[in-house]
């Protein structure tokens, strides 16, 4: 039989990696809870209709990229066609329709994370089951609730120490009229050189036109650098509206720079557009990328209402954090119980439970002599070994060592959390005594 190995473009995240990628989710987490974001999670997969309107079907998410498949059922106009999330905006769109008590907390902000999928070439940093955070508001149709979801993002990528390698890239889509005028004027133009388009933009130029603007094709950007732009089409209110955005970042102390060719391809998107690149990921560079999208809840059903957000792949900024060597926080140690015989074994299970009944980690090992459970202690990075022999039963005590300093003490059972407690807390006062200490070098 041949090795078990995971599906092409999916991986495992393993015990050593994965407190870098818990690292990322809590930090986003934590953030938004400071601008008061609520968390919720969607379905993994969603009729496929949802996607198809709300990614839109000429895109190439839709047309190449989404895991879709029958449900079952008895009968054949039971099975419906259902697709595995590709992103996160459509079915939190979806919950907002389908849920009355969401429309009722108008300007709803939320925060999401959780694995997409989509079906295309596995590459340096592209899985076909990747992981993402999410930031969504919906009924706020103010530019000040852009500077906020930008200064979201901002804070997250700072707090893990990525801002600095970034570059806060900013365009105006304007309102939909600006939109249609500019579509016009571009189509006219594109036409006007359409045998100098590679083959995806003279399909895109029917379907989708202001896709071109961000094409690949060499020949597509010698085309683009003469195309007119989108700035130079809008209309007042939204020249007023990318305006006041930009003040606020500039309020904010946000630095960014305004890119022409950032453009999002279908109608429902409006004003804003947004992406945080880095240049430290090579083709991959965006991290996190968003936008306002005002027209899509109408279009999926539901009532008129404004929305911005973003998504950034967990999976890149792991990549970004361990790429600039920087560490996650280090996890709590743990204290290791090491009972000796079957009466100690019985009594270091109840010892274990009250001590994470009082948020102590405890490691408990299964078998093995007092020098193998020690060695294991050791490479868990224990910071205590709690020894309980026939003696310390005898005595009611266990025989509390400490791992780093090599010396022991023994202490009753109902002092064993008092006593961990006053080890951490000497620790750190040590460790501020050392501080002091060499501040009153340097003076």
């Amino acid at each position: 039989m041949s090795r078990l190995q995971p599906a092409r473009g999916t991986r495992d995240i393993l015990p050593d990696e994965f407190p870098r990628f818990a690292h990322v989710v809590d930090t986003a987490r934590d953030v938004a809870r400071l601008y008061g974001y609520q968390e919720m999670s969607t379905p993994i997969f969603e009729f496929t209709d949802l996607f198809a309107r709300g990614i839109g079907e000429t895109t190439d998410v839709v047309s190449k990229e989404m895991y879709s498949f029958l449900s079952r059922g008895d009968e054949e106009e039971d099975r419906q066609s259902l697709t595995l999330r590709p992103e996160y905006t459509a079915g939190i769109c979806r919950a907002f329709i389908s849920n009355g008590e969401l429309r009722q907390q108008l300007p709803l902000k939320l925060f999401a994370h959780g694995p997409m999928f989509r079906y295309e070439r596995p590459q340096a940093g592209r899985y076909r089951q990747f992981h993402q955070i999410d930031i969504e508001v919906l009924g706020a149709p103010e530019p000040e609730c852009d500077v906020e979801v930008i200064s979201v993002a901002a804070d997250i990528l700072d707090r893990l120490g990525i801002l600095p390698h970034c570059v806060l890239k900013l365009n105006s889509l304007g309102d939909p009229a600006s939109r249609a005028a500019y579509r016009e004027v571009l189509v006219g133009y594109y036409r006007g050189h359409q045998s100098k388009l590679s083959k995806e933009s003279l399909d895109r130029l029917e379907r989708n036109p202001l896709r071109i603007l961000d094409s690949k094709d060499e020949g597509d950007k010698a085309v683009n650098a003469n195309a007119p732009s989108f700035a130079e089409h809008l209309n007042e209110a939204s020249r007023s509206f990318f305006d006041a955005v930009r003040a606020g970042l500039d309020a904010s102390g946000i630095a960014y720079e305004v890119d022409p060719a950032l453009v999002r391809g279908l109608d429902y998107y409006t004003h804003t557009a947004f992406e945080f690149v880095t240049s430290l990921l090579g083709a991959q560079g965006t991290v996190i990328g968003g936008g306002r999208y005002d027209g899509l809840i109408e279009l999926l059903g539901g009532p008129p209402t404004a929305g911005i957000g973003w998504a950034g792949g967990i999976d890149r900024l792991v990549t970004l954090v361990q790429k600039l060597e920087k560490e996650p926080p280090a996890l709590e140690r743990p204290v290791a119980i090491v009972p000796m015989g079957t009466a100690a074994e019985q009594r270091a299970l109840a010892l274990a439970r009250d001590l994470r009944r009082a948020d102590v980690p405890v490691e408990l090992a299964y078998r093995g002599n007092m020098k193998r459970r020690l060695q294991r202690a050791n490479k868990l990075n224990a910071s205590h070994a709690l020894i309980i022999g026939d003696s310390e039963l005898a005595k009611g005590v266990v025989a509390l060592k400490d791992l780093d300093a090599g010396t022991q003490e023994e202490v009753p059972f109902d002092e064993v959390v008092d006593a961990l407690g006053d080890h951490a807390l000497d620790e750190l006062m040590s460790l501020v005594g050392a501080d002091d200490d060499e501040d009153d070098d340097t003076r």
